[in-house]
């Protein structure tokens, strides 16, 4: 008898898997049409700016890029004035909008964030994008990383505050989904950031403040990529696929 159900619960199973799958291609189906009809556009509502730190390249170039196309100008935060002046230039030029640039580098502790803090006195910002990431360690080791986004939102979201409207928007990551030996402090942050936004959605949403938590997954950033810590990571990964793939290797 429980032979002839079990083809019966398999079908429940792979019909529960269908539903759920389907649920979310429409969910993704809905929300990248509503973006292409002009949705964002009501972003703007939030206030006349929009700030971005690590905007110079990756995620928050394309967060920069996109909220100027919705109407906000942008204050462009990172460390290389030269291309916070290219990618502000590009800005400018491809949409018309109005530009701020910040030179700060994140690594350098509390003391960057007076200037910050004054030079974004009496700007009207409606989103606060905390992008930037940072390593502090030049390979595998116990330490890696601290967020700096609770230090950007105590300066914006005051003022967001005031006008009962504002958005701010944290980038996390999978890593911070599990707990990574030699990666503790990175995933333990990451996971700060999510629990963060999650504290402060529930803290400030009924005073007019959107907060999203950003969870990435797949992602190689520029400033990893380039650091002699992604450096080991990709020859310890091509090191592998070497032991496992022969043909792989070089003659």
């Amino acid at each position: 008898m429980l032979a002839a159900g079990l083809p019966a619960l398999g079908g429940l199973v792979a019909l529960g898997l269908l539903l759920r799958a389907a649920w979310a291609l429409g969910r993704a189906a809905r929300t990248h049409l509503l973006a292409a009809r002009g949705r964002g556009a009501e972003l703007a509502r939030y206030g006349a700016w929009a700030v971005v730190t690590g905007a110079t390249s990756g995620i928050g170039r394309a967060y920069a890029h996109e909220l100027v196309k919705r109407g906000l100008n942008v204050v462009l935060i990172s460390r290389s004035l030269q291309k916070l002046k290219q990618v502000a230039a590009e800005i400018e030029e491809q949409h018309g909008r109005s530009t701020r640039v910040i030179e700060a580098d994140f690594t350098q502790g509390s003391e960057i964030y007076e200037s910050i803090q004054t030079t974004l006195q009496g700007l009207e910002i409606g989103i606060l994008v905390n992008n930037v990431g940072m390593v502090y360690a030049p390979g595998l080791v116990n330490f890696l990383d601290v967020p700096n986004i609770e230090k950007m939102t105590r300066i914006v979201l005051p003022q967001m505050l005031t006008r009962k409207k504002g958005v701010i928007i944290n980038l996390s990551s999978e890593g911070g989904r599990h707990p990574q030996p030699l990666a503790t402090m990175y995933c333990a942050t990451k996971r700060f950031v999510d629990f963060f936004s999650r504290g402060l959605e529930a803290e400030y949403h009924s005073q007019g403040i959107l907060v999203q938590s950003f969870i990435y997954e797949l992602l190689c950033p520029e400033w990893f990529r380039l650091s002699s810590l992604g450096l080991k990571c990709t020859l310890a990964v091509w090191g592998k696929l070497e032991t496992q793939m022969p043909s792989l290797k070089h003659e």
